[in-house]
């Protein structure tokens, strides 16, 4: 009895097929400024990207007939992963952070656990805020309801409640959602860095950078911003 083997299948094609890689007989040719050329044999439209220093790119394979463009492919490519870079380095997960109250909790305690949670808020993250009962106080929902709204309202600049708060047996419950998305504060933070160092820019820097951009540096001090001012002495 013949063994018949199982056919492998053909790994997916991830990049476009260009030059030599076509092998149908003629495509539908668009220009390297994008300009409609029409449909042309295939040879004539490799002849064209050959005397132009060109590419001949497949950019729709499943057109009748495919669709090619003239182009700079590694150009093209260069560009196209330095932008999917751009946009994995600003693309920022927003994360749960949890922060736990107790229902008698003093006015110190209650101050700097509010500061964590405008952190968390205010760096792009949500935040579950859990209370925990004691013995007795699970009987008293109503004043931790109370305490979670008093925290929403305090944080309101900076967050929005996402889930009300909810009971689940010992514990009660809410999540508070940032206002602002977390790429946003990413990159007010790393424009914030920037700014700090720049400030911190030494003298010989500041006189570099005065002579390049033709303007007085400005570094801050205690009174505000002020100019940087070389003395005749030094």
């Amino acid at each position: 009895m013949l063994s018949v083997e199982p056919k492998l299948k053909e790994p997916a094609i991830t990049e476009p097929r260009i030059n030599d890689r076509i092998r149908v007989a003629e495509v539908r040719l668009i220009g390297p400024d994008g300009e409609q050329v029409g449909v042309v044999a295939t040879s004539v439209a490799l002849r064209l990207a050959q005397d132009a220093e060109l590419d001949l790119v497949e950019v729709a394979p499943d057109a009748r007939p495919p669709v090619c463009k003239l182009m700079d492919y590694g150009k093209f490519k260069y560009e196209a992963d330095m932008k999917a870079r751009e946009a994995r380095r600003n693309q920022a997960n927003t994360d749960l952070k949890e922060i736990r109250f107790r229902l008698k909790i003093d006015d110190h305690d209650y101050e700097t656990k509010k500061g964590h949670v405008e952190r968390f808020l205010n760096g792009g993250d949500k935040v579950k805020v859990m209370i925990m009962f004691r013995g007795r106080e699970q009987s008293r929902p109503e004043m931790g309801t109370r305490l979670l709204q008093r925290l929403a309202d305090d944080v309101a600049a900076l967050g929005v409640v996402e889930s009300m708060p909810k009971q689940d047996g010992r514990n009660m419950t809410m999540v508070l959602g940032p206002t602002r998305r977390k790429a946003e504060a990413v990159s007010e933070r790393r424009k914030r860095a920037q700014e700090i160092n720049a400030s911190r820019l030494t003298k010989s820097e500041q006189r570099r950078l005065q002579a390049e951009t033709g303007s007085v540096p400005v570094v801050e001090s205690e009174t505000g911003s002020v100019p940087v001012v070389e003395s005749e002495t030094e």
